[in-house]
């Protein structure tokens, strides 16, 4: 095998792990200082939420990824920036009566999951392509909707990343291609392991892979301890990895990992599978990413 692999670190994410490791991190300075050193490890992509800086909870304030933002660039000018496009999707409903909703819902339409992408305009941003269950809380992403945000990333030069949790969202990926609002690289992130979602398994990424149109790039990840596993499963069928503490906490049984470790244990998968970790212009050449910055 001789190619290049570019390895996406996805920072901090918006689940329940702050307080679960010590290395989660959750200010914009503690998010920034993170991705540093993941880029530093050989990450080429950084994929960024923030967090409320109080709580720990997951954050739309449009003020905290500017400042995530300007720390990384004040520093690293090279390094892609991965911006969400996933927040505001989701909705905790009752037991017996679905309204009002519970807490812990964030919803909110297109325009509200948008404002820190039109504003920043990052080289790329994640579209979660369709609704699914993270255990009792639904995610919620309606086609129309997807069409109106795809349309806007385009209108503001930003590259979706197509996140697909299940076979239906790499169908809705392949409509938005199919109707001309995704430009070509097309880019799919093939998300495995959410609970009630496609398992991390290497049967069911190869059912995935086998459904992306021709010439389509894609990356994938495992959730918790499959992780690295999925990390070698993608190399193996040609694609590109993902890890970070928004999916997994650990180094190993007990060992709590930070970002940067999860980025060189990737990358030293990707070098003993005989590939070449790809550096960020190199990532930028294949995603068709040169002259965006």
């Amino acid at each position: 095998m001789s190619r290049n692999v570019f390895i996406t670190c996805a920072l901090t994410g918006a689940g329940d792990t702050v307080g679960r490791s010590p290395h989660v991190p959750i200010t914009p300075k503690q998010i920034a200082e993170s991705g540093l050193d993941a880029a530093a490890a050989g990450a080429s992509i950084l994929h960024i939420h923030v967090r409320n800086p109080e709580t720990g909870q997951p954050s739309r304030d449009l003020a905290l990824y500017r400042e995530v933002v300007a720390r990384i660039r004040e520093k690293n000018d090279d390094v892609i920036l991965n911006l969400t496009g996933g927040m505001g999707g989701d909705i905790v409903f009752g037991d017996d009566d679905p309204f009002p909703t519970l807490p812990g819902t964030d919803f909110v339409g297109p325009a509200g999951r948008m404002e820190h992408i039109l504003d920043l305009k990052p080289e790329m941003c994640s579209l979660d392509c369709g609704s699914l269950n993270f255990d009792e809380m639904v995610y919620a992403a309606k086609p129309s909707w997807l069409r109106r945000m795809a349309r806007s990333m385009r209108g503001a030069g930003v590259k979706p990343e197509l996140e697909c949790f299940e076979i239906g969202h790499v169908r809705m990926a392949r409509q938005l291609i199919e109707e001309g609002l995704i430009d070509a690289p097309p880019l799919f992130q093939l998300c495995l392991g959410v609970k009630w979602a496609a398992d991390a398994s290497p049967r069911t990424m190869m059912a995935l892979v086998d459904m992306l149109p021709v010439g389509a790039l894609w990356a994938g990840f495992g959730l918790g301890s499959m992780q690295m596993q999925m990390v070698a499963q993608a190399v193996l069928l040609g694609g590109h990895v993902r890890v970070g503490l928004e999916d997994n906490l650990f180094l190993s049984k007990g060992v709590f990992a930070t970002n940067a470790q999860l980025v060189e244990r990737a990358a030293a998968i990707v070098t003993i599978l005989g590939a070449t970790v790809a550096d960020p212009t190199a990532t930028r050449a294949v995603l068709g990413l040169e002259g965006k910055r």
